[in-house]
């Protein structure tokens, strides 16, 4: 039976605040390295101007943005091995779910909509924390930034998992927070929904979008209007 809608969303700072967490593994690594660690507050002031390309949208990103300004390629593995190891035990300890998130979810699976998460963090770290934040469950289908040969922005990351959930392109919407997942949707043909004060460093005017929400409270009343059309 052809599926009436499926949803992908976006991870961090879509379905979960998880900078906090992904910055205490940065400043793990950057002590331990020698280099320079950030406070909470700058932290917060650099995700708003941008730095989530960095801790928030992709371990990989992150770890690429700290990682250019060093030359040696072996302390850059190992650095990125001990970003990975300090996060993965430590996926969830103020990560947290936005406003609406999980009300939302049990919204959709009661009305039958199929689910996904399509992420730029690695895979399995993505089902993980989904799984410690007690969502995963309501997904179809998981996509990290190593599932396929690409990831956002390139739209075959969202074309790739409609193909696998047996869902339909025009009837699909991706829900993000950056100019990744929009630029990803946009090339894909398909709407976006935007979450504000996202992982990016663009105004909300200069990112592709259909709709524009807070949190996802209420959610659903966009939802309607596409399942409807």
């Amino acid at each position: 039976m052809t599926q009436k809608l499926t949803l992908l969303f976006d991870l961090d700072g879509t379905l979960a605040d998880t900078a906090p967490d992904l910055m205490k593994a940065h400043n793990f690594v950057m002590d331990k390295f020698g280099y320079s660690s950030k406070s909470m507050n700058e932290i917060r002031n650099l995700v708003g101007r941008g730095a989530a390309v960095m801790i928030g949208r992709s371990i990989w990103g992150s770890a690429r943005k700290e990682l250019s300004k060093i030359s040696d390629d072996k302390i850059k593995k190992d650095m990125t091995k001990e970003f990975i190891k300090f996060y993965e035990k430590n996926l969830v300890v103020e990560t947290k779910l936005l406003n609406g998130v999980y009300n939302f979810l049990e919204w959709a699976k009661s009305n039958k909509i199929s689910m996904g998460v399509c992420t730029n963090k690695q895979e399995h770290l993505a089902i993980e924390l989904l799984k410690k934040i007690k969502i995963y469950d309501f997904f179809e289908y998981v996509a990290g930034g190593n599932t396929f040969e690409v990831c956002k922005p390139d739209p075959k990351h969202i074309t790739n998992m409609v193909e696998i959930m047996g869902g339909e392109v025009n009837k699909t919407i991706m829900i993000g927070d950056s100019e990744n997942d929009a630029n990803a949707a946009k090339a894909a043909g398909v709407p976006m929904i935007l979450v504000e004060d996202g992982y990016t460093e663009m105004k909300v005017d200069q990112i592709y979008h259909n709709y524009l929400i807070k949190d996802f409270v209420g959610l659903e009343n966009i939802i309607l209007k596409y399942i409807n059309d």
